[in-house]
This record gives structure tokens, C-alpha cells and sequence, in this order.
């Protein structure tokens, strides 16, 4: 799925970073990611071996398994980033909250529809920061 994905993407538009679960750790994945001259932020599996380095998406790979034994899983992800994508994800949950559907019909609405539940979620989030002042 993924090399499909990043099919749509126009060549002409580069692609810093790819982030993904290990359930994208292939080797049609990371190839494809190389292909774009693209960062692969993917977790290899807990039981990933190095591949033998027959292309740029391997070569990446393996070292992402070396620093990964090297560092461990939890300062990998750290490391790399990884922890964004959890920050996504809950985002993502958060706009579900606000409406599993959407009401308006006409895609141009629709457009709208979302970016007022995204002002409405950024307004709720807003409100939640502590305000914090140096003292002295």
C-alpha cells in the first residue's frame, strides 16, 4: 500500500520523511522510500536481521536495525522521532471525537467542515496550556 501511496505524490515534490510501524517494515516500503530519496522513520520488527545490502532502502534499513539493538527500541524512537507519530495519532482521535462523518454534502463544505472541527479542536487544545511567567 504504501508504494502506492507515495505514487501519488508528483515527482517534482520532494518527501523529507516517511513515518510508519513496523507492520511497513518490507522491503517494498523502504525501497520505494529510497526511491523518493525520502527518510524512512520505521521501527524494524522485534525479530528484524539485517537484509543482505542490495539497495539504498536496505542499506537504510539495516542501519536502523544496528542503532536500534545498539540504543534500544525506546531511545530509537526518540532518536528518530518516532514519538510523532503517536502525537498524530491522538490528534487524529481527538478530530474523530468531534464527528465520526460529516454533515455537508458538496466537497467544497466539506472542506470547510473540517477546518472548522480543526479551529475548534485547536481552540479547545488553546485553553488547556498552563500559562506559565518567570518569577524574579
Amino acid at each position: 500500500m504504501l508504494p502506492d501511496l507515495l505514487d501519488q505524490i508528483p515527482l517534482d515534490q520532494d518527501i523529507g520523511s516517511v513515518t510508519a510501524n513496523s507492520a511497513y517494515d518490507t522491503r517494498k516500503c523502504h525501497d520505494a522510500i529510497a526511491a523518493r530519496n525520502a527518510d524512512a522513520v520505521i521501527p524494524p520488527r522485534t525479530n528484524a536481521e539485517p537484509w543482505k545490502p542490495s539497495s539504498p532502502g536496505t542499506i537504510a534499513r539495516n542501519e536502523a536495525v544496528n542503532a536500534s539493538r545498539y540504543l534500544g527500541c525506546a531511545i530509537w524512537r526518540r532518536w528518530r522521532g518516532y514519538h510523532r507519530r503517536s502525537r498524530v495519532g491522538a490528534k487524529m482521535n481527538c478530530i474523530k471525537l468531534l464527528g465520526q462523518s460529516l454533515m455537508e454534502r458538496d466537497f467544497c463544505r466539506q472542506v470547510e467542515e473540517i477546518q472548522i472541527r480543526v479551529a475548534v479542536l485547536n481552540r479547545s487544545t488553546a485553553l488547556g496550556m498552563p500559562v506559565t511567567t518567570p518569577v524574579g
